[in-house]
């Protein structure tokens, strides 16, 4: 699976209708479809579709036509975002309709063209699943585990300093987390 982590854009003229697609990570999704609504107000279209993992790892999806035949344009968006296994992602084209009609099978290939080449166009990272897990440490033990986390790749969230020592809460992949453990003696 893969995400975006910024927006990029493509456009694209079909029979003198412009497509302009921008991908994005879907936690800008909402913000930027009211601003582009705003800033291009003489659009005929703001057709969208968006995949993310919910907190149960489930994948949730969603997609609209905005008014253009069902069927021929969210749809077929969607469908370009699952054969591209992105996640956390959402796409919006902008369409300026040109006087010229495309017909459903038009639409669809100018929808999906243009998705594919924002795709294209867009850094794609590899999704991994990140955990939290909580230290308990001495005092003795604290700046060596802050020099392994920082060897490992593991991200402190938070430290909590008390009397005998301090919590850290840390994140990472589970075999990063398994190692801090054994290197730390923890089980």
């Amino acid at each position: 699976m893969f995400y975006v982590n910024c927006e990029n854009f493509t456009e694209i003229d079909e029979k003198k209708s412009r497509f302009i697609s921008y991908l994005m990570p879907v936690s800008f999704f909402d913000k930027r479809l009211a601003e582009l609504r705003d800033e291009f107000k003489k659009a005929n279209h703001y057709v969208w579709a968006y995949r993310r993992l919910n907190q149960y790892d489930q994948i949730e999806e969603g997609s609209s036509d905005d008014g253009e035949p069902a069927g021929t344009s969210g749809p077929p968006t969607l469908k370009v975002l699952q054969g591209n296994s992105l996640i956390n992602t959402a796409v919006i084209t902008v369409r300026f309709f040109g006087g010229t009609k495309l017909g459903t099978g038009g639409l669809v290939r100018a929808y999906s063209e243009s998705t594919k080449q924002a795709i294209q166009n867009a850094n794609l990272l590899a999704y991994v699943k990140l955990h939290q897990q909580e230290l308990s440490l001495p005092f003795k033990s604290i700046s060596h585990a802050e020099y392994l986390c920082d060897q490992i790749g593991v991200k402190v969230i938070q430290k909590d300093f008390g009397a005998t020592g301090a919590i850290f809460i840390v994140e990472g992949i589970e075999e990063q987390l398994s190692e801090i453990q054994d290197q730390l003696n923890l089980h």
